[in-house]
């Protein structure tokens, strides 16, 4: 790693630690020639994924997207906003997941009903235990 005081192309890693909740990697260098130190951020390079509308445009993926459709198809249930936003970070991950960088809205609309089928599943499953859970404590 370059110096950015003196522009020496060696330095040594005084100190390493997670940042910005795991995403990338916050390091403490010193430099080998002049001893000053510097902080440098190591991330994950990902690349950007294309959306192909149905009239064949083309658009950045955007995640908001995602989870701004959730949020509007789920006004009037009880979802919380926080199973919604766990919910489009595993879309966007699985997509990213799948190498491909070109991604039809159909297929994204399908991962979405598949994601939050498993999910209202899981709620399903969640609010049946807690209500044999209810039973027996009446009993």
């Amino acid at each position: 790693m370059k110096c950015p005081y003196c522009g020496y192309k060696e330095s040594k890693v005084i100190d390493s630690r997670p940042a910005e909740e795991g995403s990338s990697i916050r390091r403490r260098r010193e430099c080998l020639s002049c001893a000053k130190r510097f902080t440098t951020y190591e991330t994950v390079e990902s690349l950007p994924m294309v959306v192909i509308k149905k009239d064949g445009s083309r658009q950045s993926f955007d995640r908001s997207k995602v989870l701004r459709g959730m949020i509007r198809a789920c006004e009037k249930r009880p979802v919380p906003l926080a199973e919604l936003e766990k919910i489009a970070e595993e879309i966007e991950q699985d997509l990213q997941n799948s190498m491909e960088r070109e991604i039809r809205t159909e297929a994204v609309g399908e991962k979405v009903m598949e994601i939050a089928e498993d999910a209202r599943a899981e709620l399903a499953a969640q609010a049946s235990e807690e209500q044999a859970w209810r039973e027996d404590e009446g009993s």
